[in-house]
C-alpha cells in the first residue's frame, strides 16, 4: 500500500480489478472459485513475486483447478477411454437411452 493511501482518497479500489473473482457478481452473489482465489491471495500478501509462487503453489493449483477444470476433463477423458474399452472388448453394453435408441413416446 502507498504511503498516501492514494486508492483510499480516490475511492477506488484496483486490486479488485485485478482479481478475477472478486469483481461485483450479479445478484450479490460470490462467484464460484471466488473461495480459492482469495485462499490463493492471502496467501502470497507480502511475501513477494518469488517467495509467493514457491509457497503458494497448492493454492494456486487448486485455484486454477477450480477455474479451468483440467483435471476433471482429463478424468472423464479416461473413464469415456475405458467404457469405449470395454464396449470394444464386449464386458461392457450400455444402457439403449444411451445409444440413442429411446423407445417412442406417445
Amino acid at each position: 500500500m502507498p504511503f498516501w493511501g492514494l486508492q483510499k482518497q480516490l475511492g477506488i479500489d484496483v486490486d479488485s480489478w485485478l482479481l478475477r473473482q472478486s469483481m461485483p457478481q450479479p445478484h450479490g452473489q460470490a462467484a464460484l472459485c471466488h473461495a480459492f482465489e482469495r485462499e490463493w491471495v492471502e496467501c502470497g500478501h507480502g511475501l513477494g513475486q518469488t517467495r509467493a509462487r514457491r509457497e503458494c503453489q497448492l493454492e494456486y493449483e487448486d485455484f486454477m483447478e477450480c477455474m479451468k477444470r483440467t483435471k476433471l476433463a482429463k478424468r472423464l477423458q479416461i473413464i469415456l477411454e475405458q467404457r469405449d474399452k470395454m464396449i470394444k472388448e464386449g464386458k461392457y453394453t450400455p444402457p439403449d437411452y444411451h445409444m440413442g435408441k429411446e423407445e417412442p413416446r406417445p
